[in-house]
């Protein structure tokens, strides 16, 4: 259920994100994508769903993009410190020649020119969502641009996740500009 979001009610009556899926409590399952979590929160959806009166923040669907880059981030951070995710355009190049490089990372705001250079692996996906600032927090830098995964565990959990953030930033016009391109 990777195009859906579950939220729970906390005990005291506030929506909570529940984006590890983990949390007591009954489930209330909301699709990804800004339209429809503001249509849950202002329609009244949740607290129909839980059956109770419910505390909904205003500012919902930008809180729970956060939390989805967040842990995007966290993610690759974590791939990175297990020798399973590299960065730099020359390094990404490289993994990308020797099929190495399962997940193609590149951030959202740098140049079309460098960013049309590198393509997706074969059989493997691109994440092309993450602006380069957040790119740049999962590899200790300021910013970065260029990023690869190599095949596993961790690679398969950041395409999921950011198949739920790309719901919430990438626009149904930019959806059609890369149709025939595989991506998450």
């Amino acid at each position: 259920m990777f195009d859906m979001i579950r939220f729970v009610i906390g005990p005291d009556g506030q929506v909570v994100p529940d984006l590890a899926q983990k949390l007591p409590g009954r489930g209330i399952w909301v699709t990804t994508t800004p339209e429809a979590l503001t249509k849950a929160a202002t329609k009244g959806l949740f607290a129909r769903a839980a059956k109770q009166a419910v505390q909904v923040s205003d500012d919902l669907p930008a809180q729970v993009e956060a939390m989805l880059a967040r842990r995007v981030v966290d993610l690759i951070s974590l791939a990175r410190k297990g020798g399973g995710a590299t960065s730099g355009y020359e390094r990404v190049k490289a993994w990308l020649m020797k099929d190495e490089a399962e997940v193609l990372i590149q951030a959202s705001d740098g140049s079309e020119r460098g960013k049309s250079k590198l393509s997706t692996p074969h059989y493997g996906f691109f994440i092309g969502w993450l602006t380069a600032d957040e790119l740049g927090q999962a590899f200790g830098r300021q910013t970065t641009i260029h990023a690869a995964l190599r095949a596993g565990g961790l690679a398969q959990r950041v395409v999921e996740e950011a198949a739920r953030l790309k719901a919430l930033r990438v626009s149904d016009g930019e959806n059609a500009r890369r149709k025939g391109k595989k991506t998450t």
